[in-house]
């Protein structure tokens, strides 16, 4: 069919980022989401270019779901859109499969048609259960949640910025058919900041920035990383639930620019051994009245008390939390201390192998920087695991304890031994959730080689929870 008898909403990148920043900023001011909602529905309305809305949740393990409603239907019907929750992996039994998902109007995007398809729109959701409560596996829900009432009881706004490293490789789904080949191939071989202006990793890095630019991320800096075929592309501080919708992006970006491109964008944690794996720092801070309560001018390394507390209470949680921040077999090659890999429970300004750094940072950037956190893990259970913990957990009466010696597991048996016994884990999920998680987990890692060993094997890769495969998915 002719594309002429299409009049399909496609805007220019430079109409889209004016879109997606009025949407950002109010987000950032808690417009009333029953004056966004409204506010929506009308642009809908009135839009007469947009054919569907792609409606948007994670699962337990962090995956990304769409569906596509039709813009007319999903008008009508847009408080009541039922789904099958016993087919997401982490959700219902059959026995109890009807969920609902509802519209987080604030969360709405305008993605480029050349990316995403013309006369679309995208749109993040919450996962409602059958009585009309927040699903308790819906971790985007409990992050919101949380983010909420702290703002509600003590005035704070929760705010992250994280940086997701991945790798870049030939071949379109190169992580499928890893088992056939039993290796990953370079597009470039540069390194660290090192790619020449037109080949193959560096128009992906500039595509993928201009499509971020465009979805209103606020860009800051981009560059190939420090293994072969690395790459990172930073992007702005946000309120903590748009900055967890942003890792869901961006990887989407990231995948979708790849594929274009005949290639495959990866973030295993550590794909190839040998060279650097793939981490997602997240810093993050809090501020209350507009002021940052994690800067104090006169604190050691220019960071409050509050500061060194929320720092404190992550330490102490360490091991109870390595399994949400690295949720993966895989994750555990990239704690490697031979690879500036942060597996040391300390914290530190300059120490990188520290599980949490402290950057340089004045009264608007001073923050707390997690740096043990796998690019695979859920965006959102990161995120409530990393506030709730550095707010409500236990300062241990461990001598030295920003400095004492303790690591974290090198293996994902021991992480789920921890995760499993900790009460403070428990007390961050409810018990039903945690189980249901630390099971999916135990049966990704019964299906690989117990001892990590020198090459990552098939299995890692074939059974890793953001590699779709839904085959392989229906034999557990």
């Amino acid at each position: 069919m002719s594309n002429d008898l299409r009049n399909f909403l496609s805007l220019s990148y430079g109409e889209l980022e004016d879109l997606n920043l009025a949407a950002k900023e109010q987000r950032k001011n808690r417009v009333s989401p029953d004056v966004i909602r409204e506010e929506r529905l009308k642009y809908l309305t009135d839009e007469k270019r947009i054919k569907a809305v792609t409606v948007m949740f994670s699962d337990l393990e962090g995956r990304l779901h769409t569906l596509d409603y039709d813009k007319k239907f999903l008008i009508g019907s847009y408080d009541n859109l039922t789904f099958d929750g016993s087919s997401i992996r982490g959700f219902t039994a059959q026995r109890e499969s009807d969920l609902r998902l509802g519209m987080d109007w604030s969360a709405f995007y305008w993605g480029p048609a050349d990316v995403f398809g013309s006369g679309k729109v995208l749109l993040f959701s919450e996962v409602i259960d059958k009585d009309g409560s927040p699903y308790g596996a819906d971790l985007r829900g409990v992050l919101k949640q949380f983010a909420n009432k702290q703002y509600e009881k003590n005035g704070y706004s929760l705010h992250a910025a994280n940086e997701i490293e991945g790798f870049l490789f030939q071949g379109v789904d190169a992580e499928r058919h890893y088992h056939e080949t039993g290796k990953f191939e370079y597009v470039n071989t540069g390194g660290y900041y090192h790619s020449l202006p037109g080949d193959q990793l560096r128009t992906f890095i500039d595509t993928c920035a201009e499509v971020q630019r465009a979805m209103g991320f606020q860009n800051e800096k981009d560059h190939p990383e420090v293994a072969p075929s690395q790459f990172e592309i930073n992007y702005s501080y946000g309120d903590v639930v748009t900055a967890a919708d942003q890792i869901q992006i961006y990887k989407l970006i990231a995948r979708q620019v790849a594929t274009k491109m005949g290639l495959t964008a990866s973030f295993l944690p550590k794909p190839v051994v040998g060279v650097n794996g793939s981490g997602m720092h997240t810093n993050v801070s809090i501020t209350k009245g507009g002021k940052n309560i994690f800067y104090d001018a006169k604190g050691e390394e220019n960071i409050s008390k509050t500061a060194w507390q929320f720092i404190d209470r992550i330490l102490t949680h360490g091991n109870d939390i390595c399994l949400p921040l690295n949720a993966s077999v895989n994750a555990y090659r990239r704690l490697d201390p031979h690879f500036e890999a942060p597996n040391q429970i300390k914290a530190s300004a300059t120490d990188r192998g520290s599980m949490v750094r402290i950057p340089i940072g004045n009264e608007k950037s001073a923050r707390v920087e997690v740096r043990s956190v796998g690019p695979d893990a859920n965006p959102y259970q990161v995120l409530y695991t990393v506030f709730k913990t550095g707010i409500d957990g236990e300062i241990a009466k461990i001598k030295n304890l920003r400095q004492a010696d303790r690591y974290l597991p090198d293996n994902i048996y021991t992480a789920i031994d921890n995760f499993r016994a900790a009460s403070w884990t428990t007390e961050l999920f409810g018990e039903d959730v945690k189980t249901r998680f630390a099971d999916l987990k135990q049966a990704s890692a019964d299906r690989c080689a117990r001892q990590l060993g020198t090459v990552v094997k098939a299995a890692e890769v074939q059974f890793h929870h953001e590699v779709y495969n839904q085959y392989l998915w229906n034999q557990f």
